[in-house]
């Protein structure tokens, strides 16, 4: 909303209460305006008493709120089922006593999922997809997206060990070589647990 806007909700409630009030008697309706007025007329002298300082920080707060909201949005969007609840907020007080989204985050599910390397690649290209979703990822989402992309890698030299063959000398070879390559993706886990949370 501009600064100094109409408030449409007020507007709404005006309408709504001056509408549904056609058996009222005509001073009942008349006290109902005079008050819906005064309201209206009370955001618009706090709105119009703000400094241009304050009126700057209140541009700045409403274009951090849209950003912060449209960035969350995008991830829990592409998380889908991962997501474990919508996106929260943090809130700053602008000098117009209005609250703006300030940042926020998606909790995701990580984990693996057990004993089926093929599906935790697929989770992991979702995590990965969520992570990068916003137009303008955070260092924190593309920290979440290397770790999908380790897990999807560690996933891949599950599935192969699945598939290879013991017996044979070449799949021994290559069985120490997925060996290697696990440990290394295994020193790049995160260990913290099984939930990030992907903030703006």
């Amino acid at each position: 909303m501009k600064i100094g806007a109409a408030n449409p909700t007020l507007i709404q409630s005006y309408t709504q209460k001056t509408s549904s009030c056609s058996s009222c008697e005509p001073e009942q309706k008349t006290k109902q305006d005079e008050r819906l007025r005064a309201e209206q007329s009370e955001t618009a002298k706090r709105t119009a008493e703000l400094s241009q300082t304050e009126k700057a920080e209140v541009a700045k707060l409403q274009t951090r709120d849209r950003e912060v909201k449209a960035h969350e949005a995008a991830h829990a969007a592409a998380a889908g089922g991962l997501a474990n609840g919508g996106p929260s907020y943090s809130y700053q007080t602008g000098p117009d006593g209005k609250r703006y989204a300030v940042g926020g985050e998606v909790s995701i599910d990580i984990s693996a999922v057990p004993n089926d390397p093929q599906a935790t690649i697929e989770k992991a290209n979702q995590i990965r997809a969520a992570a990068l979703a916003p137009a303008d990822p955070s260092s924190a989402d593309r920290a979440i997206a290397a770790q999908a992309t380790r897990m999807a890698a560690q996933a891949r030299v599950e599935l192969m060990k699945e598939n290879s063959q013991e017996d044979s000398p070449s799949a021994k070879q290559e069985n120490r070589g997925i060996a290697e390559y696990s440990k290394i993706a295994d020193e790049g886990k995160d260990s913290a647990g099984t939930n990030l949370e992907l903030r703006a």
